[in-house]
């Protein structure tokens, strides 16, 4: 086994593979078979960008946002990654009606999983998790790294007015996390993950989770020009919206390593980026994502 870990989180925006049925395809009664999906990888050349920064990346573990199926990250896994040996795949439906669900890649052997998709709101009027909090054991060769994977609610509607529904999701996790390491003082292999949608800017809704007192924001180690992950053209802002947050003990084990935040499939309207893109990017589309994968290298010996 490698002496370390590559772990990465991407909001691949928008892996959908539906509505485009094949050729000589039947899409009735079935869709797809054992085997074979009947329907193309919806929108290829953006899938070829996004499978690009995913090989560039090159992470032993993956996290995803923005996933439609299992099925689909099999096909996409299959037709574009074959070379990264991804063998071990999960994604467990989550709430948004638009299907768009987390989900992991990996080397590494998925140990055991945890959903919370079924859990409701205060008031229980609603999911609580727009999509899920997905709890992945990974097993590092007799090791478990414990990984939170989430997609908060996003900012569509107004940051202010989404507010309140962030702020109960981040208090869940922040939970989440106090109730299974605390007893133990937090001492275990852990990560918080995700497309959080939403800046530590005034007023964040993020607080409980990315200034917890057991957690480290591992981007804050980049220059500040460095830290955004998501470009929004509509406003012309550049943000942190992906975060990963490592257990402080772990954080500490691991030497505080710095991260990465990989840009090459970012459109050319981030002007803010200068460096090298990838041969198909486009002034607006095509793009890899409207967000940026970010990683982090983890010595396998860090783990408790």
């Amino acid at each position: 086994m490698a002496k370390t870990i590559r772990l990465a989180t991407f909001n691949a925006e928008n892996l959908f593979a539906r509505y485009r049925f094949r050729e000589g395809q039947d899409p009735s009664p079935d869709g797809f078979t054992i085997n074979q999906l009947a329907f193309d990888i919806y929108d290829e050349v953006d899938k070829r960008v996004t499978a690009q920064a995913i090989r560039e990346v090159d992470a032993d573990v993956l996290c995803l946002q923005e996933v439609e199926s299992l099925e689909v990250l099999d096909s996409f896994a299959s037709r574009y990654l074959a070379a990264m040996k991804y063998r071990h795949r999960v994604v467990i439906d989550g709430n948004d009606p638009r299907c768009i669900d987390v989900g992991v890649l990996s080397r590494l052997p998925l140990a055991n999983l945890r959903t919370h998709r079924h859990e409701r709101t205060a008031a229980g009027s609603a999911a609580l998790f727009s999509r899920d909090c997905l709890e992945v054991d990974v097993d590092a060769g007799g090791k478990t790294l414990t990984l939170y994977v989430n997609h908060f609610k996003s900012m569509m509607g107004g940051r202010a007015e989404t507010r309140a529904r962030r702020l109960e999701q981040v208090a869940r996790v922040a939970e989440i996390i106090d109730t299974r390491w605390k007893k133990g003082g937090y001492a275990g292999n852990f990560v918080v993950l995700g497309d959080f949608n939403d800046y530590m800017e005034a007023p964040t809704s993020l607080t409980k989770l990315v200034e917890h007192a057991q957690l480290v924001n591992v981007v804050d180690r980049l220059g500040a020009p460095e830290r955004w992950t998501h470009f929004y053209a509509k406003e012309g802002e550049y943000k942190q919206l992906d975060y990963l947050l490592l257990g402080r003990k772990l954080d500490e084990r691991a030497g505080k390593p710095k991260p990465s935040v990989m840009r090459m499939g970012q459109p050319f309207r981030a002007e803010r980026y200068t460096g090298p893109r990838f041969p198909e990017v486009g002034q607006d589309d095509p793009k890899a994502s409207d967000h940026c994968p970010v990683a982090v290298d983890l010595p396998v010996a860090a783990l408790a």
